[in-house]
């Protein structure tokens, strides 16, 4: 969550601005840490990693392939990736990025493979960064399991999570943390200005709920003055990832419908009332559009009081101060601030937030499988090591300017997604599977259709296509 690039990771919706692949086009900016920073990763990394003389991968270059580079610097105010620091510096490795575009990857590492020219490894993930299961079926990646022990307390944490990325017995994914989407990001100057209680707040005293959040959304939305309590695109599938529930959900490697949930019906029905009520930005009843006032997009309208809240990633934060406050205000007064979705009313008094699996997927072909699973390693090592992750905080606070409040909140997110484990299983779908999921979340219009006739509409389309799907698994298992 750390690089600006990665803000883009998950948007469907997004612009790309990238050259094709293979060529960066962009200079290398190459930044240290401190002395002392140095020295206190480098010691702590003898602990869980292993030693360079035995360590398969060392001194190695490993290809990674995507449309972001999480590695390596191309500004002065972007701070360090300390896994990849590990892993150039304890074990001599480097990476080339090989680019491509988000909506070419796809293609891209098709052609790649089938001309002997496989990278080594791609980003695991769910939802919008998904390859799995229908990529790993057409054998487009390979097994970890040869470079990987799951049983190792290194990857302890997230054992279960890799679980998820089985097929044939067989682990598809090095799984290297498992962290938090979509959360409520705001302007405390707004809220203040409105006389509203801080949601964070109200998430400290336990009564951050949807009724207040819609109480809020309703009051403050004016469509006369141009005003919206919700814009972006992660507001509806928030809604329904705060229940705990996901439309596609799998059980023992089987996919299974969850149409029926009665929380899903009441994140539904809130979402129903917010359009009703003129809630949600729209252009001429589009509500994938965004307000690009100023030629912003994600985040307009947050500094300037004309939107409450925005569901999304906490890394459209980080950002220089002078890039943050022209769209959410300025951080340096405390105005930045996030807290988790708000919990129903009538749930089971958990907050629950998008648990989002981050990693490597070893592509069919590559020549180094062994340097990336070294580096999943040394990125695992970072996130579980309390001295490295003190310095990652270090940097948000010295380079970002985050507050100890938003440090403080960032761990409970963290926490949260971690305690309840909530995947997005779409992205990686048969396209009639996919196609049956967005209809059903798709239905953004002036009048919008109840829950009760949508799921009535694609029931029959999504049951069958979910039979294919494991029908599919069933043969690649056997």
């Amino acid at each position: 969550m750390f690089k600006r690039i990665a803000a883009i990771i998950c948007t469907i919706t997004m612009i790309i601005a990238l050259v094709g692949c293979g060529s960066t086009g962009r200079e290398i900016v190459y930044l240290t840490l401190s002395t002392e920073d140095s020295a206190a990763i480098l010691a702590a990394a003898g602990i869980t990693l292993p030693d360079v003389e035995e360590a398969e991968g060392a001194n190695s270059v490993v290809e990674w392939f995507c449309w972001y580079d999480p590695f390596n610097n191309y500004s002065e105010d972007e701070i360090v990736n300390t896994g990849y620091y590990t892993f150039t510096e304890k074990y001599g490795c480097s990476i080339t990025w090989t680019e491509t575009t988000y909506s070419a990857r796809y293609d891209d590492l098709a052609n790649l493979i089938l001309s002997s020219q496989s990278p080594d490894c791609y980003p695991a993930g769910s939802y919008a960064t998904a390859v799995f299961p229908m990529k790993c079926i057409k054998g487009t990646f390979v097994p970890v399991d040869d470079y990987v022990d799951y049983t190792d307390p290194l990857w302890s944490g997230v054992s279960d999570t890799a679980d998820y990325f089985v097929l044939g017995g067989e682990h598809y994914a090095i799984v290297t943390d498992l962290t938090y989407r979509n959360v409520v990001s705001y302007n405390r100057r707004v809220i203040e200005e409105y006389g509203y209680d801080d949601p964070a707040e109200l998430y400290y005293n336990d009564e951050w709920t949807w009724d207040v959040f819609y109480e809020m959304c309703v009051d403050f939305s004016d469509p006369d003055e141009d005003r919206y309590a919700l814009d972006g695109y992660a507001y509806q599938r928030g809604i329904i990832e705060s229940t705990g529930q996901e439309i596609l959900q799998i059980e023992n490697g089987v996919f299974y419908s969850n149409i029926d949930s009665p929380e899903i019906e009441r994140a539904q029905s809130l979402w129903y009332d917010l359009v009703k009520n003129d809630c949600c930005y729209n252009e001429n009843g589009n509500y994938w559009a965004l307000r690009t006032k100023g030629g912003a997009t994600f985040g307009a309208g947050i500094a300037d009081g004309l939107c409450l809240f925005y569901i999304i990633e906490t890394s459209y934060f980080t950002m220089t101060v002078d890039e943050i406050t022209p769209l959410w205000g300025d951080v340096t007064e405390g105005e930045v601030m996030f807290c988790p979705l708000p919990r129903d009313d009538d749930g089971d008094g958990t907050y629950y937030l998008n648990s989002a699996p981050e990693g490597y997927m070893l592509v069919t072909g590559g020549d180094n499988h062994a340097g990336a699973a070294l580096l999943a390693a040394c990125e695992r090592f970072k996130i579980i090591d309390p001295t490295v992750i003190n310095i990652d905080q270090k940097q948000l606070k010295e380079i970002y300017l985050w507050t100890d409040e938003m440090l403080e909140m960032d761990s409970i997110c963290y926490e949260i997604a971690s305690a309840n484990q909530i995947m997005v299983l779409t992205g990686d779908l048969s396209d009639g599977l996919e196609n049956a999921i967005s209809g059903i979340m798709g239905e953004r219009n002036d009048s919008p259709s109840t829950w009760a006739q949508l799921k009535e509409s694609y029931r029959d389309m999504v049951d069958y296509y979910i039979e294919e799907l494991n029908a599919q698994i069933d043969s690649y298992n056997s």
